[in-house]
């Protein structure tokens, strides 16, 4: 069974719901409102079924600054795990962050086996400077305040790894 990955559109978003919706009850991933998914829909792809066209895996790349990005909501359906489908959804994505100039992405995830196959590795505090970390805990975002390991998101992240990736040519 082969799959495409392509651009999200407005028309996958409930999809990209319905595929995510399971995980956040596990706790593995934290939830989004249907309106958040829809004001993110460009930064998403998604892994669709090439018979079918079913939705089978989505991920997001949401920049933060201006060499470092964050891969989100990357998921697959229970059916097609161990299939490629992650790593197809995750090398377009990095190469995505690569054409738009990022530099590293970031990562919060309990997959630490599949994100250090890749290349991602745990990250301490020193990942960036003090000048961007002014800037960036400014940021209404959640995801800025999970990868700047704020106290406020703790009670979401308890049990993830915080990793990052230095993208290559």
């Amino acid at each position: 069974m082969g799959f495409l990955v392509r651009a999200a559109t407005t028309a996958d978003v409930r999809g990209i719901r319905e595929l995510v919706e399971p995980l956040v009850q596990r706790r593995i991933l934290l939830g989004k409102e249907l309106v958040v998914l829809f004001g993110a829909v460009q930064e998403f792809v998604v892994a669709v079924d090439d018979v079918t066209g079913e939705l089978v895996g989505c991920g997001a790349l949401h920049v933060f600054w201006e060499d470092l990005g964050e891969v989100r909501t990357l998921a697959v359906a229970d059916s097609r795990l161990q299939s490629g489908v992650g790593h197809a959804l995750l090398d377009v994505i990095e190469q995505r962050a690569r054409d738009l100039g990022l530099r590293r992405l970031f990562c919060l995830t309990f997959e630490t086996g599949f994100f250090g196959r890749h290349g991602y590795t745990g990250i301490g505090d020193d990942v960036i400077d003090r000048d961007v970390y002014a800037e960036l805990v400014r940021s209404p975002d959640e995801g800025v305040a999970e990868f700047l390991d704020l106290a406020r998101v703790k009670p979401n992240t308890l049990g993830n790894t915080r990793m990052l990736k230095v993208l290559t040519a």
